[in-house]
């Protein structure tokens, strides 16, 4: 199909000329996997696998490969008509100030806050609500490339200390380090490892955290206590990830079971704030876990962590939690799809004798719980928008809060008052922070950005679509208001459909240039994720992932068929799972769609669980590995489905050379295959491939790489789907 190259009334050039795609050597190998032979012409795009230990490591020839690839990219997306002014527009708006919602810890409000040309957020804290801002950390100070980012906080009790997390260009491995706010100075003890916090000692003279300890290794968690003052070599251990036996040695589990359950996301310890008690759960697979209580002071006395089983061997994630001395409150969903909230006495904890708060509801989903004095505010998914409903401790409902709008909405809390700071956006609602009192209902506003659009032109509705199998889809639709329903709209279709994880309505400036030029924006609610309990998520797993492309694919039809767009002018995108999921569609369905965005994807899904953390997602999908589920991963892995000769749509593949989740090898690989695949015309519809140098899996970018990859993905859209006029 012909790609129109002028963009609307600001274009005053036409026609760019492409350079010849790059060629890949094809260097076959072939396996036997459960007694069928597979060719993979690209394996040496993984790079050096010669380690077990540690597959996928940069070679010269994959660097001098990616040069010439991503100089190629350059050379289509930075001449396209139009890219100079887009960018223009688009660093208009991402340069609008930008504040966090504060926490509070004593009298002191911690929040980040981005102001014009700063690459990275700044922390600040403000004494008392009205006090002065006073900077505590600014990146750029620490790193003037930009490329360090402030990955968490954690204030102790009273804000007089405050651990933080810091990585670079976007690996996050985070370092841990100590301030003293008062003075804003930086303490003697530095932590390596990918450090996550898990909370302060009551005296403050030390903490509890996580780490790993081989960042080669995702499957080595330690939980460790430090004490300020200490080398962190001398951290007395809790537990380790690798000491599974502690965990489940009693259980009867089989060898192969346990083996099974070293590479999951692991174990994760929840200190009470007296450090009385420690509730600990390891996670068995992205929709279950086992949970269990240890009593903190026999540990303090005798170094033993003995463990108390709180519940065993059920499908459920949980949530929100909260300790009232001996009471444990937290929000579940075991034997509760749609979530529900429960007491424990942590002295008999175990399921059967756990207290329902706040019970299960037919038609909404639990997605949050927040625990201010005397309250819990509970956070619903009503068809994937907000609604927060507030209880006393005991259950008793106390009404509804009331919300600015239909939209995405959150809570910051604390448990010794009941004043919290509300977040709420939606889709054509910029982001706004709210105090509000939560006995009261009392609410003002207090930050909101002054973002150079009308959000008042942006119409928003949401639709219901059949699936492939009659299941019922939801779907938001956002556009200009008025906007005449041709079938020849401009068209985004975006989704995710994986690990419990839900679309729900957010605000994004930088989606205003695509509405004025009246271009359509669907994010579709696939299986797979969260919106609608665990049934939800569990329908689009493992041997039923397939159920998410259809949903995928079905809305694209939907929005054809309803007159929104056409398959020339509909483009889907997706990243990480939801790079799958866009990779998966492109090769089932590349009659529907124009154009494709695939960032940080996970494409061969045959090899997949052989690099960096990827074992942590195989609850999620599978394994080649595993007879049984090879035969449902072929079937829909993309890299495994594409078939030479096939007229595909564009594809922008997006990858970050330092990600620790997803290995860019499967952006490599897919991009390889395709470009020497694809029956269409490469000059105008193009296999592209872009692997950014100084980034991960997207996390800690500095503005100046969010605006280039917006701008990216906006012209590459704008192009493909006709925006661009000769």
């Amino acid at each position: 199909m012909h790609k129109a190259l002028t963009f609307l009334t600001i274009i005053t050039s036409t026609g760019v000329g492409i350079a010849a795609t790059p060629e890949t050597e094809s260097r076959p190998v072939t396996e036997t996997i459960h007694g069928e032979q597979v060719t993979d012409n690209y394996r040496w795009l993984e790079g050096d696998n010669s380690d077990p230990a540690n597959m996928g490591r940069l070679t010269e020839e994959v660097i001098s490969w990616t040069d010439d690839q991503n100089g190629f990219t350059r050379s289509v997306l930075d001449n396209l008509p139009g890219r100079k002014e887009l960018e223009e527009r688009l660093r208009e708006l991402m340069e609008v100030p930008s504040i966090g919602t504060p926490s509070v810890y004593g009298n002191r409000y911690f929040y980040s806050k981005r102001e014009g040309t700063q690459p990275q957020a700044v922390r600040y804290v403000r004494e008392g609500i009205d006090g002065d801002d006073r900077v505590l950390l600014d990146p750029q100070q620490i790193d003037s490339t930009g490329l360090t980012t402030v990955s968490w906080t954690a204030p102790n009790d009273d804000g007089s200390l405050m651990a933080f997390g810091m990585y670079a260009s976007g690996d996050e491995n985070s370092t841990l380090y100590v301030m003293d706010v008062e003075t804003g100075e930086w303490l003697a003890d530095v932590i390596p490892g990918k450090v996550r916090f898990s909370g302060w000692l009551p005296d403050n003279s030390g903490f509890f955290y996580q780490n790993l300890e081989d960042t080669d290794d995702a499957y080595s968690s330690v939980m460790k206590l430090h004490k300020l003052g200490t080398h962190h070599r001398q951290d007395k251990v809790l537990f380790r990830q690798k000491d599974i036996e502690f965990f489940y040695g009693d259980s009867g589990k089989s060898d192969a079971e346990i083996q099974a359950l070293r590479t999951t996301w692991g174990p994760f310890g929840i200190p009470s704030e007296d450090a009385r008690w420690m509730v600990i759960g390891y996670w068995t697979g992205t929709a279950g876990l086992d949970m269990w209580v240890a009593d903190l002071d026999e540990w303090f006395r005798t170094g033993e962590l003995n463990l108390d089983p709180m519940v065993m061997g059920k499908l459920g994630r949980t949530g929100g939690m909260h300790y009232d001395g001996d009471r444990f409150y937290m929000q579940h969903s075991f034997d509760a799809p749609n979530g529900t909230i429960s007491m424990i006495d942590l002295n008999n904890p175990s399921f059967e004798n756990w207290d329902t708060v706040v019970a299960e509801s037919d038609d909404l989903v639990i997605e949050g719980a927040s625990f201010a004095r005397g309250i819990i505010a509970v956070d619903y998914l009503d068809s994937a928008k907000t609604r927060i409903a507030l209880h006393d401790m005991t259950g008793r409902s106390l009404g509804d809060l009331e919300l600015p709008g239909i939209g995405s909405a959150g809570l910051s809390v604390s448990d010794d008052r009941t004043d919290a700071f509300l977040t709420f956006s939606s889709y054509n609602m910029p982001r706004s922070i709210y105090t509000v009192d939560l006995a009261s209902g009392d609410r003002e506003l207090w930050a909101r950005p002054d973002v150079p659009v009308d959000p008042s032109q942006i119409e928003v509705k949401q639709v219901w679509y059949d699936s492939k199998d009659g299941t019922p889809v939801s779907m938001f639709i956002v556009h200009k208001t008025g906007l005449e329903l041709n079938g020849k709209n401009p068209t985004i279709l975006y989704g995710y459909g994986g690990f419990d994880i839900s679309m729900t309505p957010g605000f994004s400036s930088t989606m205003f240039p695509w509405y004025e030029n009246g271009g359509v924006y669907a994010v579709a609610n696939l299986r797979g994720g969260g919106e609608y309990g665990n049934a939800w998520h569990e329908a689009g797993m493992l041997e039923n992932k397939q159920n998410v492309f259809d949903d995928f694919i079905a809305a694209g039809e939907w929005l054809v068929a309803n007159g929104y767009t056409n398959p020339d002018q509909l483009g889907i995108a997706g990243g990480s799972n939801g790079g799958l999921l866009t990779g998966a569609t492109v090769v089932q369905r590349p009659d529907l769609f124009s154009a494709a965005i695939s960032a940080v994807p996970l494409l061969d899904m045959v090899r997949y669980q052989n690099f960096l953390m990827a074992r942590y997602w195989v609850p999620e999908y599978g394994t080649a590995e595993n007879p049984d589920q090879y035969e449902y991963i072929k079937k829909y892995s993309p890299y495994q489905n594409v078939k030479p000769g096939t007229k595909y749509p564009a594809v922008l593949f997006t990858a970050g050379e330092n990600d620790t989740r997803v290995h860019p090898l499967h952006a490599r690989k897919m991009a390889a295959l395709m470009q020497n695949s694809t029956g269409s015309d490469q000059e105008e519809e193009p296999i592209l491939l872009w692997v950014d140098r100084d980034s991960g899996h997207g996390g800690g970018k500095p503005l100046h790489l969010r605006i280039r990859d917006v701008a990216d993905q906006r012209i590459f859209m704008m192009w493909q789907l006709g925006m661009l006029e000769e």
